[in-house]
């Protein structure tokens, strides 16, 4: 009985290590298919990328007539600095072509974010689906469903994949540094749609985690949306020393940091231009 225990538990012991093998075995080659998914999804939405940079420069236009927009009482505040900084142009004729679902196309300073913003009728396709609406796991940046594309929401949202790379809003977490707040000129955000051009203020950028609260696109009514403005200010982790009442109209960044935390950017319109 003996030799007979002995031996069994021999088998189970080469069980149990060909298990282990296999399972360890299972997870490299499962990785191993994910880093290629990603590497592959990488050099694809490079591709189209480099494309979009050849045929959308942003550039100053001429002749603009900017209006101004819910001007500050206090001929000292920051406002005054941002109305002087310049607009930015980009044609959405071409990029339209590409893509039927383009709407507009965001520069965020201190950041390598320049891109076309795409619109569809969810927030689910642009996350595995590149602006060519290839399947890509890097997917595009889009425009929350809920907004209007004329930007007259009290809050637009914009949405991004956080890709290693830095493409698509990777590189959103640069607001979290003390060297991108040391540079006011980073304050900045730069919106082209398809009848304007806006200029937005930075005002609070933090980090939250996944919650809808911020996301908000409509309010019962200014108390409301006041209310949601200064929880949008309480929560910056930097002091911009910027006032928002409820004539101003709020431009979101939002993008993953972890799985269940979020990195956001708020900004305010503070002038405007046809185009």
């Amino acid at each position: 009985m003996g030799k007979i225990a002995f031996v069994q538990r021999n088998l189970a012991r080469k069980i149990l290590l060909l298990i282990i093998i296999a399972i360890c075995t299972g997870i490299l080659v499962f990785n191993a298919i994910i880093f290629v998914r990603w590497y592959i999804d990488g050099n694809n939405i490079a591709e189209e990328i480099k494309e979009i940079e050849e045929i959308a420069v942003m550039t100053e236009p001429e002749n603009t007539e900017p209006e101004l927009v819910n001007q500050p009482s206090n001929g000292d505040s920051d406002y005054w600095h941002y109305v002087g900084l310049p607009f930015g142009d980009v044609g959405l004729g071409q990029l339209k072509t590409i893509n039927g679902d383009t709407v507009g196309f965001i520069s965020v300073a201190g950041t390598n974010i320049n891109y076309p913003v795409v619109r569809t009728g969810d927030n689910d396709y642009y996350l595995t689906h590149s602006f060519k609406k290839q399947n890509n796991q890097a997917g595009w940046v889009f425009m929350d469903f809920r907004n209007d594309t004329s930007m007259t929401n009290p809050n637009t949202i914009i949405y991004g994949h956080s890709r290693l790379d830095n493409t698509m809003f990777g590189s959103l977490k640069n607001i979290l540094k003390t060297s991108w707040v040391n540079n006011k000129d980073n304050y900045v955000v730069r919106y082209v749609s398809e009848s304007e051009i806006m200029l937005y203020q930075v005002f609070s950028v933090y980090k939250i985690p996944v919650e809808s609260y911020y996301i908000q696109t409509s309010f019962g009514g200014d108390r409301d949306y006041q209310d949601w403005l200064d929880t949008m200010i309480g929560r910056s982790q930097y002091n911009f020393n910027t006032s928002v009442n409820t004539g101003d109209r709020i431009l979101t960044l939002s993008t993953c940091y972890t799985d269940d935390t979020r990195v956001v950017l708020h900004a305010k319109l503070v002038k405007k231009a046809l185009r």
